[in-house]
């Protein structure tokens, strides 16, 4: 799929692999709409590559729907929809307090709120961005759009206390195949990144002795991951039109541990 001119909307966009593959699609020629909470950051995003940005809760049917009415308004119908929004969770399903013996276990709303944003809220966005990609005219052997979901290695190797993260990510991954079989007679391709351990603002806020541990623990290269190297692979995938229905790990072959 030639992507010079199309639309495209990526969730998450004001920060880490949103925004390096938000800045990537604009290199490519795409107008690009923000769909993050972040105003400040996203508004300068947005300016920066010549995009709109819409404050949008994911969680949310209403803010959602706002945030592509004015996407759609700004940039056309888009062909593109790469989710990045997404938390991050560490709480052990149950445990003990380490001072007192006090039992304690995983609020069921915690674990809940995480699914929320990074299993539902993914759905919520391709189920509304579809509906718009089916009123377009089919390109060249049917298709009319595509999806880049992000997963994550935890989906596969959960670590301590990633009960809720691994859960909603492994959520992503299982519905990657089911949404491409019932998108098919549409021409409407989605494939998952599962990015490994990669440099994000969240974790650019650890101690260097733990980013290199961290970088240490990776098969090869031993490094953190680059943002545009997310970004890469969700060019690939949208513009690779036989890619569809795959799940990839973008990790450096690494296999995480029990913590």
């Amino acid at each position: 799929m030639e992507l010079k001119g199309l639309s495209a909307v990526v969730t998450g966009g004001a920060s880490g692999l949103g925004e390096a593959t938000a800045r990537r699609l604009a290199q490519e020629g795409v107008k690009v709409a923000i769909f993050d909470l972040n105003d400040e950051k996203g508004e300068t995003v947005a300016k920066e590559i010549d995009g709109v940005f819409c404050k949008v809760d994911v969680t949310s049917d209403e803010s959602v729907d706002e945030g592509f009415a004015k996407a759609r308004a700004a940039n056309g119908q888009e062909r593109i929809l790469v989710n990045c929004a997404g938390i991050a969770s560490a709480k052990k399903t149950a445990g003990r307090d380490k001072k007192t013996g006090e039992i304690y276990a995983h609020q069921t709303e915690h674990f809940e709120h995480v699914v929320k944003i990074n299993l539902v809220g993914s759905f919520r966005c391709i189920a509304k961005s579809v509906i718009g990609m089916m009123t377009l005219d089919p390109f060249e052997h049917g298709e009319r759009g595509a999806i880049v979901n992000t997963a994550s290695v935890a989906a596969e190797d959960g670590q301590i206390g990633q009960v809720a993260y691994a859960a909603s990510k492994a959520g992503v991954v299982g519905m990657t195949l089911p949404i491409a079989r019932d998108l098919n007679p549409e021409g409407i391709r989605i494939n998952t990144i599962l990015p490994g351990i990669f440099r994000t603002p969240m974790l650019e806020m650890m101690p260097e002795n733990v980013k290199h541990a961290l970088a240490a623990s990776v098969n090869f290269p031993k490094r953190l991951g680059g943002p545009e190297e997310y970004a890469s692979l969700a060019m690939e995938m949208c513009r690779n039109s036989y890619f569809n229905g795959e799940d990839v790990r973008l990790d450096g072959a690494i296999r995480m541990g029990p913590r």
